[in-house]
């Protein structure tokens, strides 16, 4: 009889305090637009920026939280978001707001990679991940709503942000002091499947950097396109954020049943699809029904694409290495789509973004039909390093 289940709710809060920052960008860019003497691109740059940062964070620090102590860099990270996005949220000086995007942007990067490394020593680490998700989505759906009634600014969502970091400090106190996992995963052997995971890994940046150059200048799209008010938007937000949740429950739920290669190709083709109905949306009804389908295909996509990852190695090396790859996505999407929206307008932005999502699905696709192949030929099953089976062909 296996052993009950707990739930790591100190690693879902670090997820969740890690992954706000990116949920929030389409609010955090609008009003650096709107409250700041920033242009649209010059915005879209800062929130860029702030990505950028965390996704350095990640590469930093993915092979020495072990070495450092969870519960150190944890805390150091949220002293760092809270300071940044709280500085940036108390003053108007742009030099100033974008230090402060900058620092707590490396201390959600922190959070995050304190959050990943001790999710991946869990035994099921796609639960926990779930749980983070559809703890991130929830929060950022009630920010998305309550932001608009509390008046103008750039101050509002950065000021969320940096309040989540204080709200969660006082779990880290629940951390462990070392995750025994993280050198079985930094200095095992040799990578398997290495044209498999490099294939996988060049594809996620661009396919990460689709998403979120839809999602860096969705609010402005709802304002200035669709001519929608920010509580409209913010609500459209907050139904959409609604319907990711339904989408993480029903990956989920669907699990292996599905295959990998039918999820992550068909999705991808759907997304790329939304995207493009998103960016020439002109009224609410197109525009709630592209950001919402989107919301709601996107965590599904996204689920098993790190199923995908982690198959290719039961240590997890692939999956670090594939998250890592796709932060650097995240981090360029809003400035691309700052700058395809500048220079060719919103329906142009969607049209570039959706033919190089259906590019990139092909070789996504390729590599879960591979994977597919591989597994049945090897067998369900293995056992690692630790004495524990792993199975190869579930989503995560």
């Amino acid at each position: 009889m296996s052993a009950p289940r707990t739930t790591p709710w100190p690693l879902v809060a670090l997820f969740t305090a890690g992954y706000l920052a990116p949920y929030l960008l389409p609010t955090t860019v609008g009003r650096l637009d709107s409250g700041l003497p920033l242009t649209p691109t010059e915005a879209g740059a800062v929130g860029s920026a702030l990505l950028l940062a965390s996704a350095a964070a990640g590469f930093l620090l993915a092979s020495r939280v072990d070495r450092v102590g969870p519960r150190v860099l944890a805390r150091t990270g949220l002293l760092l978001a809270a300071l940044g996005y709280g500085g940036a949220a108390l003053t108007s000086h742009v030099p100033a707001v974008v230090a402060g995007a900058l620092v707590g942007g490396f201390g959600s990067g922190t959070v995050t990679a304190v959050a990943a490394t001790g999710i991946a020593a869990q035994k099921d680490p796609h639960r926990v991940t779930t749980l983070g998700l559809l703890a991130v989505s929830a929060l950022a759906g009630a920010v998305y709503l309550t932001v608009p009634h509390l008046g103008p600014g750039h101050a509002q969502p950065l000021a969320a942000i940096a309040l989540t970091a204080l709200a969660v400090w006082p779990l880290t106190a629940r951390l462990t002091s070392r995750t025994a996992r993280t050198v079985a995963v930094t200095s095992g052997p040799r990578l398997p499947h290495l044209r498999s995971g490099l294939l996988l890994a060049a594809a996620m940046p661009c396919w990460s950097a689709a998403q979120n150059s839809l999602w860096g200048v969705s609010g402005r799209i709802g304002l200035t396109q669709a001519h929608l008010s920010e509580a409209t938007v913010g609500a459209v937000f907050a139904v959409a954020l609604g319907f990711g949740l339904l989408g993480v429950v029903g990956a989920g739920a669907l699990g292996p049943r599905l295959g990998q290669a039918l999820p992550i190709g068909l999705g991808t083709v759907l997304i790329a699809g939304c995207i493009a109905l998103s960016a020439s949306a002109g009224d609410l009804t197109t525009f709630a029904s592209g950001e919402i389908a989107w919301n709601l295909l996107y965590p599904v996509v996204l689920s098993y694409v790190i199923g995908l990852a982690a198959a290719l190695d039961p240590r997890g090396r692939w999956a670090v290495l594939v998250g890592s790859a796709s932060s650097l996505g995240t981090a360029v999407g809003p400035m691309t789509g700052s700058l395809l929206a500048a220079r060719a307008g919103f329906p142009a932005m969607g049209a570039v973004l959706a033919v190089g999502l259906l590019a990139v699905a092909v070789p996504l696709t390729a590599v879960a039909l591979r994977r597919r192949t591989t597994t049945v030929a090897a067998g369900p099953a293995l056992t690692d390093a630790d004495g524990a089976t792993v199975r190869l062909d579930v989503a995560a």
